[in-house]
């Protein structure tokens, strides 16, 4: 009986053995009267033994440990799983508020410089290319000048004046002394000294204008001889960018191109447009990270210059330019550009790993947490910015608490099968 009550399931076949040696006891010793009876004892025997074995299953799946529990929300391990899991407890983070954009680098345009002649001549001497670096003053390219020729002849002649007028002034003070001479012929004389004088003083002027120094004008005087190329300097410490100057070529001021363009690259620009919904956040002075393809593992810090004061109406987008430092001259203009900016001071805040947070179907985010390794309990939290590998969490999560740091999609995993099955 003991047997029978642990519930063995009667097949179909032991069923049909048994129904056919019934019913050969019958024939041969019962007749057809008794067999109702055993086909009735028969079926009796078989259901019971299935009933049996349906409620000793569904018992022996009652009192089974359970190890997902889906209205509680939790899953328990065992010792096995439990031991390839990982946890942490969570804690206080600095987070800063930030904002990123993608521009692109330009020259500092402030400090970028077309070098135009200031008087009309040909070209004679183009020694520097493009990439060359110059300091202010230093000589970018010559060119033979009509207009320093006269300047320079106006000043010989200017020059011969005032030494004709001082040796008649010298002559009649002389025959003034010796009785020789009327007082108004000295008068005269230093009256066409000095007008001769100023106007050497203009020729001087005139030449210095052109960029000779006094004593290349003295020079000039004492040889009685002109000098018509004149020395184009740079306006600028930087490197050519553009040159257009060739020998022979006849240049006049502020005609373009530019015979050079050159450009301070100490600093560079960082262009961006940023999307209008962030526009508020950004204000001129705010500190810049900067990172560019080229050097992925180098960071180029500026600050924000210049804020546009109209979003585009096509691609409702505000200008954002920031100042660059680049003292190795690394940047390139037209390089792609990614920036960051700290947009408001940081704040403390609980935060988990990553991997600590899995992100459901219905889209909420969940965090796995335990008190004892063992059983974790389903949370669902509030999640913030991602900064160096952690999560902020904004609501659902106290510090000090313990979760999963790693296995939490399957724990997520393991609970959601367990809700579906």
């Amino acid at each position: 009986m003991a047997h029978h009550a642990a519930g063995p399931r009667l097949s179909r076949e032991t069923f049909m053995q048994y129904w056919r040696r019934a019913m050969s006891f019958r024939m041969k010793y019962m007749g057809f009267a008794a067999m109702p009876v055993l086909a009735a004892l028969l079926v009796g025997a078989w259901l019971t033994t299935r009933a049996d074995g349906v409620v000793s299953a569904r018992a022996a799946q009652e009192t089974a440990p359970q190890d997902v529990n889906v209205e509680q929300q939790y899953v328990a391990l065992s010792d096995k799983q439990a031991a390839s899991l990982k946890t942490m407890a969570a804690e206080q983070r600095s987070f800063r508020t930030l904002k990123n954009a993608v521009g692109s680098i330009d020259f500092n345009q402030n400090m970028l410089v077309q070098a135009f002649t200031s008087n009309p001549g040909r070209i004679v001497d183009t020694p520097l290319n493009v990439g060359d670096e110059v300091a202010k003053g230093d000589r970018l390219f010559t060119i033979d000048s009509p207009d320093l020729l006269q300047a320079e002849s106006s000043l010989l002649a200017a020059a011969g004046v005032l030494e004709l007028q001082t040796r008649t002034l010298a002559r009649v003070r002389q025959l003034l002394k010796t009785g020789g001479g009327a007082q108004k012929d000295v008068d005269q004389a230093t009256s066409d000294q000095q007008t001769a004088e100023g106007n050497y003083k203009a020729g001087r002027d005139a030449v210095r204008i052109f960029g000779k120094t006094d004593a290349e004008i003295d020079r000039i005087v004492a040889d009685r001889k002109v000098d018509s190329i004149l020395v184009v300097p740079s306006p600028i410490s930087g490197r050519i960018i553009a040159r257009n100057a060739a020998p022979g070529l006849f240049v006049q001021p502020g005609n373009a191109p530019a015979p050079y363009s050159l450009a301070d690259i100490s600093t560079m620009w960082m262009v961006a447009n940023v999307i209008e919904t962030d526009a508020p956040a950004y204000r001129i002075g705010q500190p810049v990270e900067v990172r560019v393809p080229a050097y992925p593992n180098e960071v180029f810090r500026g600050r924000v210059t210049t804020l546009g004061l109209n979003i585009d109406p096509n691609s409702h987008r505000q200008l954002v330019r920031s100042v660059i430092d680049d003292p190795q001259h690394k940047l390139r203009a037209g390089m792609l550009a990614s920036f960051t900016i700290e947009t408001e001071p940081p704040k403390l805040s609980v935060s988990v790993p990553l991997d600590a947070i899995v992100r459901e179907g219905d889209g909420t985010m969940t965090v796995w947490v335990t008190t004892d390794g063992r059983k974790f309990d389903r949370r669902t939290v509030t999640i913030g910015m991602e900064q160096d590998g952690w999560r902020q969490i904004l609501n659902g999560l106290a510090a000090g608490e313990k979760v999963a740091s790693t296995g939490a999609i399957f724990l997520s995993n393991k609970f959601a099968n367990a809700a579906t099955g």
